[in-house]
């Protein structure tokens, strides 16, 4: 999906079959400028047909901008949008109360707003930090009748994310305490906060599901950083309180996605039961190239998110219906790639594919041993990119390659072994030599993936679009992704390869890659 230009994902949801998605939208130019919300919606979170732009400047509460807010539906199936305002020229934040013109209409196409905006705002009394107040979460609500709802924010440096209460969704009072936060890690924008359920249960839990059953997730985007950063911990519903499992809010933390990506937003489908998550991809490409091509920023697949079995982290995985855009597979299973080998997965669209391999890893007499002071995958990835070799990789996947090789995005894994005799796996995208264009970010990115090479093998499942590489490592478990711009490798010249840039050898379990029909966008 591709708009002018395009950036957080707002109000998601699923209204009477329909799936609506709202975004921040500026009208006016492909740069950052006082945002509206545009709207799309589909059937199938594929397929996506824009509607009228909302939240327009209507009212003082939002007469210099929309900016991000979600959705959340009453009792009744009535569908209400929180979101935050900009009243004045320096950015002071308040939140904004907005539904539905019309229920009968699936599409939603008109929205009012509420005549007692704002609901929640800065007072001399709460003290709050009238620049620092945004992005109110999708409400929750707890057996005593109340809403909860969570908006980001910091003190000082000491990220929050505050706690409102309402008994009407309209009246809203700031709770004594924030329901989490944490010292010297910014500003916490787009929050979110939601339950998921133990033993690996891939079934999505609605929002306001509380009990022994289930865990709860808190999401914080870093504004410092620019990454998304989660927690699993425990909601203690007594004293509306988050404690962690692991005590702490800022880089450090686990992420969704380790590459480009940021201003995350998830929610609950009730149709098919599951909890979707929505992020945005900003460009890596200059202002003056945004420019002609007339638009900047754009949406990754929606993803299924789930807690994995161990409850340690996340699974992240595109939704199934992406599926139904493939076509012509090519498979190529059981090829051992020798050291240095460079071997070609033809007969599909490279420039348009999604890509499953998995590997088995038997020669482990080249592994290398892992210093403990690399503690940082990112620069390990940008120390060592795929044109540098290891000795248990790096292997995997050149993606948008050029038929000289002098353009690729490389995916791809190495194997060390630490002082304990265990496994360090690293998983990197390789941006680097990702376009011959000078003026492109080419960063390079990096995590470790917590899985046991020999007993659980490795597996990467890759979408490529063009100029977005999403990258699913061990079924999920990691993933990146990388905004690139090639210049040779477009199109029909595009293609994709399997290699080994290690000294031993790497067999190939199964490999299927499938060319993808493109999305219809009415």
């Amino acid at each position: 999906m591709k708009f002018v230009p395009f950036a957080d994902p707002n109000g998601p949801m699923v209204y009477k079959g329909i799936y609506h998605l709202f975004y921040q939208y500026n009208p006016n130019g492909v740069i950052w400028g006082p945002p509206v919300w545009g709207h799309s919606t589909s059937k199938d979170q594929v397929n996506w047909t824009p509607q009228p732009l909302t939240m327009k400047p209507e009212m003082a509460a939002n007469l210099h901008g929309s900016w991000s807010g979600s959705a959340t539906i009453l009792p009744g199936n009535k569908p209400a949008i929180l979101f935050t305002g900009i009243i004045n020229t320096q950015n002071y934040q308040v939140q904004v109360l907005a539904s539905p013109k019309n229920l009968s209409d699936p599409y939603l196409k008109e929205w009012y707003l509420a005549p007692q905006n704002p609901v929640m705002y800065p007072t001399p009394q709460n003290q709050l930090n009238a620049s620092s107040f945004r992005d109110p979460t999708t409400a929750w609500m707890l057996p005593d009748g109340k809403w909860r709802v969570l908006v980001g924010s910091k003190r000082g440096q000491r990220g929050m994310s505050l706690l409102y209460r309402s008994k009407d969704f309209v009246n809203w009072v700031l709770a004594k305490h924030p329901l989490y936060s944490y010292k010297l890690s910014g500003m916490w924008e787009c929050p979110d906060f939601y339950p998921v359920y133990g033993s690996g249960k891939k079934t999505g839990a609605e929002t306001s599901e509380i009990g022994s059953h289930v865990k709860h997730v808190m999401k914080v985007s870093l504004d410092l950083t620019k990454h998304d950063v989660y927690t699993i911990g425990d909601y203690d519903v007594k004293k509306d309180a988050y404690k962690p499992d692991v005590g702490y809010m800022n880089d450090s933390s686990l992420r969704y996605d380790y590459g480009k990506y940021y201003a995350s937003k998830t929610f609950y489908d009730d149709t098919k039961k599951e909890r979707i998550l929505l992020g945005w991809v900003n460009e890596s490409s200059s202002v003056k190239d945004d420019t002609i091509k007339g638009w900047s920023g754009i949406h990754t697949i929606p993803r299924r998110i789930w807690l994995d079995k161990s409850g340690k982290q996340l699974i992240q995985w595109p939704i199934a219906n992406i599926e139904k855009l493939r076509y012509n597979p090519v498979k190529l299973d059981g090829k051992v790639i020798k050291e240095g080998s460079l071997l070609e997965v033809s007969g599909i669209t490279a420039a348009q594919a999604d890509v499953e391999i998995s590997f088995k890893i038997k020669d482990l007499k080249n592994v290398e041993k892992f210093d403990p002071s690399w503690s940082n995958p990112q620069l390990l990835c940008s120390k060592n990119g795929a044109s540098v070799k290891g000795g248990l990789g790096p292997f995997g996947l050149l993606t948008l390659a050029s038929k000289g090789l002098e353009e690729y995005t490389a995916v791809f894994f190495r194997i060390f072994k630490d002082y304990d005799n265990k496994f360090k796996v690293l998983m990197c995208s390789d941006q680097s030599r990702s376009s011959l264009n000078p003026t492109t970010d080419k960063t390079t990115y990096g995590t470790f993936v917590d899985v046991n090479p020999i007993d659980e093998g490795l597996s990467l499942r890759v979408l490529i679009d063009h100029s977005v590489v999403e990258s699913f490592g061990a079924r999920g478990k990691n993933v990146i992704t990388a905004r690139v711009y090639p210049i040779l490798a477009v199109f029909k010249k595009a293609h994709l390869y399997v290699f080994n840039g290690g000294k031993s050898n790497v067999q190939i379990t199964g490999l299927t890659a499938w060319s993808m029909k493109k999305a219809q966008i009415a």
